[in-house]
């Protein structure tokens, strides 16, 4: 299983020293308590560490830079407890490196009516000092989160928790290394982009290899690896035989054992990520990877069909944003509508590679003739999805720039079965609705392909995409035409 670094957080107080050292004294309890109290309401996903208050531009700089240094730090947390001069600030901030959030709250919820005086006004005037330094940070341009409110609300603190995943997404993002196996599809526009762009902008490292490079590791591949791989499968998930003879079904399953080992070798040795295949291109390779990919995704890995290494990368990262969550994340591709008045929807899927942290129940390994990539009937896992509310994103290359695209929508119940359909499926209702979702998408340029969660919401996603600095098209409940047409024309404007 990929997982990612086991990162923390560091809470930053913002004072001076005009009101003297028993303020300051105050101002280290109150922060104190505050992250002591966040952390024990269990909805930070990663930890928070209270840091000393900073009352000069000598010790803002020097933490700052500490937190770019430390290699466990995925952001900084600050607040102002009481008025901080901003220009101390900004040495700091033009040094730092990593995600930022501004929380907007105070120590106390209520206003003490019958005692408050002006020291308790001058100590508790984070309305006023997070003005100040809100000021400093939109004056030179640096992108961040706010988050208002009291921090005991739990409200706030969850807020606070989906933005800890978009940092360690922001953080991990410059980590991700994809391999290439082969090349994109031929005569297809969207999977195509700039891999060098993608690097600069994003972090992602995108490295081609011969198919026959990846092949000679499943090819080395000891049969009694296989048998052992072979066994966990019909352990792990029901067999639909359909008629197969069971020994030849079998066969077939050992072909995909053998690709998962080779494949998970190769990437682990090589320090892969994420791994893209391409169906005109399996020199040898027996299938088309179906099920091996499947389980690959399912152990954190990024996968894009047809050489799509963005979608790839994509999957990767929403896999690392969600880790622990449990609901899930895959590659996957529009096919087709079901257009009943009222009942509109799309059916997704790919040919073979679907992930099963998706499934929505006990996933079935079937194998079934497949007419692209003239090779023997792959074997490969089939569910339906979870219900529940998820995001589609789809990440393509303008030509001048990157746009992200964001669509919330609803992944429905399956209840009618689909018995000759052998693929893994999910049943989508995008947001607002179909023809206005389907109709925003196409003129935004959106992908046939998406990177589909379970697990965020379109809130991090584009959060992570605003700290990338790359323009976010959100298709929500909000969205219509002419709005979305607007947003088009001023964002060629933005992003020249």
């Amino acid at each position: 299983m990929l997982e990612s670094r086991k990162y923390q957080f560091w809470f930053c107080t913002g004072s001076q020293d005009l009101y003297g050292d028993e303020c300051l004294y105050e101002v280290a309890e109150h922060s104190k308590k505050m992250v002591e109290g966040m952390n024990q309401t269990g909805l930070l996903p990663f930890e928070l560490i209270w840091k000393p208050t900073l009352i000069d531009s000598a010790s803002i700089r020097k933490t700052l830079n500490d937190a770019n240094a430390d290699a466990d730090c995925a952001g900084v947390i600050v607040w102002m407890h009481t008025f901080s001069p901003a220009k101390m600030w900004i040495l700091g901030l033009q040094e730092y490196r990593k995600p930022l959030l501004h929380l907007h709250t105070q120590f106390n919820r209520d206003i003490p009516w019958d005692t408050i005086d002006m020291d308790f006004m001058n100590t508790n005037q984070s309305a006023h000092g997070d003005r100040e330094f809100g000021h400093i940070v939109s004056r030179m341009g640096i992108e961040r989160k706010v988050v208002v409110g009291h921090w005991a609300d739990e409200s706030v603190v969850s807020r606070i928790g989906d933005w800890m995943r978009t940092a360690v997404g922001v953080m991990e993002s410059s980590h991700i290394r994809v391999v290439r196996v082969g090349d994109n599809m031929r005569d297809v526009a969207v999977t195509e982009g700039d891999k060098v762009e993608a690097e600069i902008k994003f972090g992602w490292e995108i490295d081609a290899y011969n198919v026959t490079d990846i092949a000679e590791y499943v090819q080395a591949v000891s049969e009694t690896d296989i048998r052992s791989l072979v066994d966990e499968y019909y352990d792990s998930y029901d067999i639909l035989l359909e008629g197969r003879d069971p020994e030849e079904f079998r066969r077939h399953v050992a072909v995909q054992a053998g690709i998962e080992i080779g494949f998970r070798r190769f990437l682990e040795e090589h320090n892969y990520h994420a791994i893209v295949t391409n169906f005109q291109m399996l020199s040898g390779l027996d299938q088309l990877p179906g099920l091996a990919i499947q389980r690959l995704m399912a152990d954190g890995y990024g996968f894009g069909g047809e050489g799509d290494w963005k979608t790839a990368a994509m999957v990767r990262l929403l896999k690392i944003m969600g880790e622990g969550l449990g609901k899930g994340a895959s590659f996957m591709e529009d096919y087709t509508y079901h257009l009943a008045p009222g009942q509109e929807a799309i059916l997704q899927s790919h040919m073979l590679e679907v992930c099963p942290s998706i499934a929505d129940a006990k996933p079935s390994i079937k194998v079934c003739p497949l007419s692209m990539g003239n090779r023997e009937d792959p074997a490969r896992l089939v569910f339906t999805s979870k219900p529940g509310k998820g995001v589609a994103c789809s990440l393509v290359d303008m030509g001048t720039r990157f746009r992200l695209l964001i669509n919330s929508v609803e992944s429905l119940k399956q209840d009618i079965p689909m018995p000759k359909l052998p693929v893994a499926t999910a049943l989508w209702k995008p947001e607002p609705n179909l023809a206005v979702g389907a109709e925003a998408w196409i003129l935004a340029g959106g992908a046939h392909h998406t990177a589909f969660t379970l697990d965020l919401t379109a809130e991090q996603i584009g959060d992570w995409g605003a700290a990338m600095g790359i323009e976010c098209i959100y298709i929500d409940k909000d969205t219509t035409i002419r709005n979305l047409k607007n947003e088009l024309r001023w964002n060629e404007a933005a992003y020249k």
